[in-house]
């Protein structure tokens, strides 16, 4: 299981998670409308190639699954907590396609290290910096996602998930739960090539990151700005749109 892998060995088996999402793909996004409404905005803000983060705000979930069929000309990577990989149908789900563990709460040097081998490689990745989720708004981000988008010198694309907070509601009333995935502009953190970036500045970035993922979210759901409701005090000076 990726959990119990090393990092060379979960990279050796890229080639097989590449062919099984290939096919696991397509049976997700046909499986999905049958149970939720996908609405997306601003797809082409998605590279169709080359190292992508896509930052969401973490709502429900959900939110990676909308978020993997909202794109269909890429296939999403995201950390999951070791814990989902033990639920059953769920956890099997998680392995085959590839995805890969972080141990909440604590440094997970390992979590890091793959996440940043991955974007070097291509891959389209899926964090949340916010570390968990938070259904009634955005709360601080996380240095971690700027610490590994400087180190791959990857594309950041902030994705904006609404409307799926109450997703168990509808079900139980026998109606399908409801998302939209808003695709902001991209944009890369201006590190200069530097190897090493201060704290201070990881943080800057890190907040200028979170308030695009803020004006990102569409003003009938200006509650989920959260942390970051005042948008007009956004700056952008370490952020390079693409």
């Amino acid at each position: 299981m990726p959990h119990e892998l090393s990092i060379e060995e979960y990279f050796a088996r890229q080639p097989r998670y590449d062919r099984n999402r290939r096919w696991m793909h397509p049976l997700l996004r046909a499986a999905v409308p049958t149970f939720c409404k996908v609405e997306v905005e601003g797809l082409p803000n998605v590279p169709r190639q080359g190292p992508t983060c896509l930052m969401i705000n973490h709502v429900s979930y959900l939110d990676p699954i909308v978020v993997t069929v909202s794109i269909p000309f890429r296939h999403t990577v995201s950390l999951s907590k070791v814990e989902n990989f033990s639920i059953p149908v769920a956890g099997w789900f998680l392995r085959q396609w590839g995805h890969f563990p972080i141990h909440r709460g604590e440094y997970d040097r390992k979590a890091l290290m793959q996440t940043i081998a991955l974007l070097k490689s291509g891959q389209l990745v899926l964090m949340a910096p916010e570390g968990t989720r938070h259904p009634g708004g955005l709360q601080q981000g996380k240095d971690g996602l700027a610490y590994i988008a400087t180190k791959a010198d990857a594309v950041i694309v902030p994705a904006a998930i609404c409307g799926a907070e109450d997703w168990r509601k509808r079900l139980k009333r026998l109606r399908r739960a409801y998302a939209k995935v808003v695709f902001g502009p991209p944009f890369r953190f201006r590190s200069a090539g530097r190897k090493r970036i201060p704290r201070s500045e990881l943080s800057q970035m890190i907040t200028e990151a979170m308030y695009q993922l803020a004006q990102t979210i569409p003003d009938d759901h200006a509650h989920l700005r959260g942390y970051y409701s005042d948008i007009e005090n956004a700056t952008s000076d370490c952020l390079k749109f693409v």
